[in-house]
């Protein structure tokens, strides 16, 4: 076994698990569900605001990630009981109708799921132009893959486990097939291999802090959307069909995406673990993709057809957000600045 192999063993058998502080505030709603937490329930929550809220704005989606990560990890301090404080849970219906409002009116596709998850298989024209993996595989900077990973370590550190929540809410094929999947997302067996420990290690190759919920404060919220659009259909089973959209969309780009990216790594001079993350993930999800259409996909729409629709529109609303992010991370770069709130 390699020295590597060995420490990366070592430090997941041995590093305690703590939970992120609180983050900053970002406007009136994440502060009053903030200083809430912060006063063990005391704080005053507004019951009615997000009629005048940017959905997809810092403020509204700061409150959501920090009302979700209730259900993830929580935060050091607050009692876990918060969970399932009802105020809290008020709040967070209303805020999730402002949202999923705006994506079915942003993102609801005018075809089936099998149409919608086709035009996945082909990069439209220009699609270059507007891909983070192909600016960073091309023209990235070692910066912009270090904010990069900062971003995306608010998924990728707790990966597949949005997507877990939908288990038991599929039968036969689809359940069969889907756990199957999350098995070589969770390692299959090995915690060295756990796709988020993975992560974990690209991080400490790129120089970056690779504890939980560490990048919080510096992600937009163009970054926020991406995690909150995964959480807001995983907790909702009347969401399943979304999820499977979702997931199918992810497991469909992602492996020349990943391609994309173990090749910029390496024009950087990126150490091997960082490497072997997004490595991982061009074999095994080119092999996930065709399980996932074929089984968990087809398995849910043989069981429930009547979920075609939201399958395709949980397969759209993830080519909406992480659009919007790549418009957000390609303008700054190319501005020479950063994409960041905060270094």
């Amino acid at each position: 076994m390699s020295t590597a192999r060995v420490h990366t063993e070592l430090r997941t058998e041995s590093t305690p698990r703590r939970s992120p502080g609180l983050p900053d505030p970002r406007g009136d709603l994440s502060g009053a569900v903030i200083d809430s937490l912060r006063r063990a329930g005391d704080g005053c929550l507004p019951q009615a605001p997000a009629d005048r809220t940017d959905p997809y704005g810092d403020d509204l989606q700061l409150a959501l990630y920090v009302l979700y990560e209730l259900h993830y990890q929580g935060f050091a301090g607050v009692d876990e009981e918060r969970e399932w404080d009802p105020d809290l849970l008020a709040l967070r219906r209303t805020l999730e109708r402002r949202f999923l409002g705006a994506l079915r009116a942003d993102a609801t596709p005018p075809g089936g799921a099998e149409e919608t998850l086709a035009e996945l298989l082909t990069e439209p024209v220009g699609y270059d132009a507007a891909s983070v993996s192909h600016h960073l595989r091309r023209d990235g900077e070692l910066w912009q893959f270090r904010e990069y990973a900062a971003l995306r370590s608010l998924y990728h550190l707790k990966e597949a486990d949005p997507h877990a929540w939908v288990l038991p809410r599929l039968h036969g094929r689809a359940k069969a097939a889907m756990v199957a999947v999350e098995f070589d997302e969770f390692g299959a067996g090995r915690p060295e291999d756990i796709h988020a420990q993975l992560f974990a290690d690209l991080m400490v190759d790129l120089g970056l802090d690779p504890s939980y919920g560490r990048h919080l404060d510096t992600a937009p919220a163009e970054a926020l959307v991406t995690v909150n659009l995964m959480s807001l259909f995983g907790l909702h089973r009347a969401l399943r069909g979304a999820l499977v959209g979702h997931f199918a969309a992810v497991e469909t780009t992602s492996s020349p995406g990943s391609r994309r990216l173990a090749a910029g790594l390496r024009r950087v001079g990126a150490g091997g673990a960082a490497q072997r993350f997004y490595d991982e993930h061009v074999e095994a999800d080119a092999v996930h993709e065709q399980v996932v259409r074929r089984d968990v996909v087809g398995g849910l729409l043989a069981a429930e057809p009547g979920l075609d629709a939201d399958i395709a529109f949980g397969a759209r609303a993830t080519g909406l957000v992480e659009d919007r992010l790549a418009t957000h991370l390609l303008t700054a770069w190319r501005a020479g600045r950063t994409a960041l709130r905060a270094p």
